[in-house]
């Protein structure tokens, strides 16, 4: 029998190739690219998880190691291949973690469920980051965190203009990342308040992070 392959199957196939691409990619040497100052600021910022916990963009589970011990842990992401690998890495360390798959724009668990969601380098991959923005604040409970760490865009008028001028072709490089987005700009559209926010690096790699909350 023979394949006839139309370009919507040949385009799924792709995204597909790319999926596993990524994932095996951010499981095997992007620990070995990482700065060791990004490294630090991982470490520091998921420690300070507590409660039921949700990791947003979990990928392949590179932060589960770091987790205190106690939370209730959830991690969230839409591509089954990353799924896979966090699965065997929380096998691996023998931590119980529930894992969904799903979009940050579409959380399918109810309003108020968590006492802190973690985004780390995320927000430059959804699709519709305002929509993220609000989830997050949605499965928040009141007086609940967000403990975040993204790429974003700069503020100094020409380096942004250089982001948005490269960022189809990185987008197309880069699994769907983004480098022009406001990301703060979202969480506060959403309702969050902002504890004042560390930044680092500079060019078109400026780096944000910090802690927004949900008002009581």
């Amino acid at each position: 029998m023979r394949t006839i392959r139309t370009r919507a199957t040949i385009s799924h196939l792709s995204k597909r190739a790319t999926s596993k691409f990524f994932a095996f990619f951010f499981a095997h040497f992007y620990p070995r690219l990482e700065p060791g100052a990004v490294r630090d600021w991982r470490r520091g910022l998921v420690a300070r998880a507590s409660g039921r916990v949700l990791e947003i963009g979990v990928g392949p589970g590179l932060n589960l190691p770091l987790y205190p011990s106690g939370v209730e842990l959830f991690g969230l992401d839409p591509n089954p291949a990353m799924l896979r690998h966090a699965r065997r890495r929380a096998r691996g360390l023998g931590r119980e973690v529930t894992l969904v798959r799903a979009e940050a724009e579409a959380i399918s668990l109810p309003a108020g469920f968590f006492d802190t969601v973690v985004s780390i380098f995320t927000f430059c991959s959804v699709r519709r980051p305002d929509a993220a923005a609000r989830e997050i604040y949605r499965v928040l409970r009141p007086g609940g965190r967000l403990l975040f760490m993204e790429h974003v865009r700069s503020a100094h008028p020409a380096w942004a203009r250089l982001q948005r001028a490269v960022a189809p072709a990185w987008s197309l490089c880069a699994g769907g990342c983004r480098l022009d987005r406001d990301t703060l700009g979202y969480f506060l559209d959403a309702g969050f308040v902002l504890e004042p926010v560390a930044r680092a690096g500079g060019g078109i790699l400026p780096v944000v992070r910090g802690v927004a909350l949900k008002r009581d």
